[in-house]
């Protein structure tokens, strides 16, 4: 699916100042979410193959090694054993994920191990996860992860500009990393979890698409909450209203704390009853995750085969 990609827009600070978000109403409305049926069968294994897609499969450990990146682009690869596709009748889909998402220390590694694959590479930058290293530092690393072959960079802000409303510091900011960017997509990451009130999430997702992020991400993974359904509300409205007012389509990246099948398919449905199918797609979804495929394969193999496997039958890494 081709996205026309977003060139970014004037900072509207009194557009921005003027979003507030109705919280009782979305937390309502995520719990509907929650709490609906899950799909059964068939149709619960063509979901779940469909989020294997959606996966940027991650490893941002600070004991990552050269061969624990190897052996992730290996399973990247191959993320679900072939007898169990070809139970499912899935052989010939060419089933892979999003990215691989990994340090810049490992971007050159992961290109090489995935040479062929068409998986492309994401890098963490910009002082990864506080984002309060030099910005000319950060900037540079931007430039040196896209030169070692990552097509997308995640990037994390200063999040206390979204806490002293600072927005015109917060659109330069991104700004400054799509431009070191360049053609490789960029990906904003707020910090969901340590910006306060949903009102500074909803003003920082849109102020961070006016800047000309490619996706808005809720969190590096590493804060005490993560990715939330209400959070993920907040975010995939702003979403369409920039998407009405400049015809542009962002993409969203919920990250943390998405570790089963079950969590997944309700990030599916949302996307799917907020924004539509077109956001069922690499291209504009995204789950930043370490685990979840494991248990998304131990899934799949029980509508293979009525049985769960241990994890350890699918191990990642």
């Amino acid at each position: 699916m081709a996205i026309k990609r977003n060139p970014g827009t004037a900072l509207d600070l009194k557009h921005v100042e003027n979003i507030a978000v109705n919280r009782s109403a979305l937390e309502r409305r995520a719990k509907s979410l929650a709490g609906r049926r899950s799909v059964k069968k068939q149709w619960q294994a063509a979901w779940l193959l469909k989020a294997i897609t959606l996966i940027d499969l991650t490893t941002l450990a600070g004991d990552d090694s050269v061969g624990r990146v190897r052996r992730l682009c290996a399973k990247a690869k191959m993320p679900v054993r072939p007898d169990v596709l070809t139970a499912l009748g899935a052989q010939n889909l060419n089933i892979k994920p999003g990215a691989v998402c990994v340090y810049h220390t490992f971007v050159k590694t992961a290109v090489e191990a995935l040479e062929g694959s068409g998986i492309p590479v994401a890098a963490v930058s910009t002082g990864f996860p506080s984002g309060l290293s030099p910005l000319h530092l950060r900037l540079a690393e931007i430039k040196a992860s896209v030169k070692a072959g990552a097509k997308e960079i995640d990037i994390v802000i200063e999040r206390h500009l979204v806490l002293s409303e600072n927005w015109n510091g917060l659109y330069k900011l991104v700004a400054k990393a799509r431009d070191a960017c360049g053609d490789a997509h960029l990906k904003v990451i707020l910090g969901t979890g340590e910006l306060g009130t949903l009102n500074n999430v909803a003003r920082a997702s849109m102020v961070s698409m006016m800047a000309g992020a490619d996706f808005i991400k809720t969190s590096t993974g590493k804060e005490g909450v993560n990715a939330t359904l209400p959070v993920s509300l907040a975010m995939v409205r702003m979403i369409r209203a920039y998407q009405e007012m400049t015809g542009y389509k962002i993409g969203y990246k919920p990250a943390g704390g998405i570790g089963d099948a079950k969590t997944a398919l309700q990030y599916l449905v949302l996307m799917k009853e907020e924004l539509g199918n077109d956001w069922l797609e690499p291209e504009l979804f995204r789950i930043g995750a370490s685990s979840l495929l494991t248990d998304i394969e131990r899934q799949l193999e029980h509508c293979a085969t009525g049985r769960y496997a241990a994890r350890a039958h699918q191990p990642m890494v």
